[in-house]
């Protein structure tokens, strides 16, 4: 039991350094042997934890977004605070982390002009990486409806409409280079105050 909790924690600590190469290095440059350098291993002890450097990179953005979801969800179940405003809240520290990695956006971003070059579908590979996340704000909107917090409203154009917010920030953060994330949240505020069932109270 104990080697598979070592393995396990090895593996993270390797998730960790891995990340710090993409971000230094881009998707493209990062090598199998700068993360291993960098993790303080040999590449041989390296393909013991993963097959590629692929794998590392979808392992290591799936760390990351484990634990911003699991923030969310601490966000999400806070009763005493408004459904609207914690849907706000949400929204806004999802927005907050994107511009607090802002580099790693970058390095995202051109692994998916990698994969559209490859001919492989980088949409499909975002949507079920957010899925939970979509998920996450479908059922704030729907819980805020039950609570007449929020008028009744198609959920799925709610969604759309919220997830649109968040791709505005990273549009604006890593293809427009906004030093500030301040207007994307007060479009978020201003739009999720037009869901309100009663926008004035």
């Amino acid at each position: 039991m104990s080697i598979i909790v070592e393995h396990e924690k090895r593996r993270k600590e390797i998730l960790e350094k891995a990340l710090d190469v993409f971000m230094d290095e881009g998707f493209e440059d990062a090598t199998f042997q700068k993360i291993a350098d960098r993790s303080g291993i040999t590449r041989t002890t390296l393909y013991i934890y993963f097959k590629n450097k692929k794998e590392i990179f979808n392992y290591s953005i799936k760390q990351l977004l484990s634990k911003v979801e699991k923030d969310l969800l601490q966000i999400r179940k806070d009763k005493n605070v408004s459904v609207v405003d914690r849907i706000t809240t949400v929204v806004c520290t999802i927005i907050d982390i994107l511009e607090e990695n802002r580099r790693l956006l970058s390095v995202v971003l051109n692994y998916l002009l990698y994969l559209s070059k490859s001919e492989s579908n980088p949409d499909e590979r975002v949507r079920r990486r957010t899925v939970r996340l979509r998920h996450i704000l479908a059922a704030m909107v729907i819980e805020g409806v039950r609570a007449g917090e929020i008028t009744a409203v198609n959920i799925r154009t709610a969604d759309d409409l919220l997830y649109g917010l968040i791709e505005s920030a990273i549009f604006r953060l890593v293809v427009l280079h906004r030093e500030s994330v301040k207007e994307i949240k007060e479009d978020v505020k201003l739009a999720i105050y037009r869901l309100k069932l009663n926008p004035d109270a």
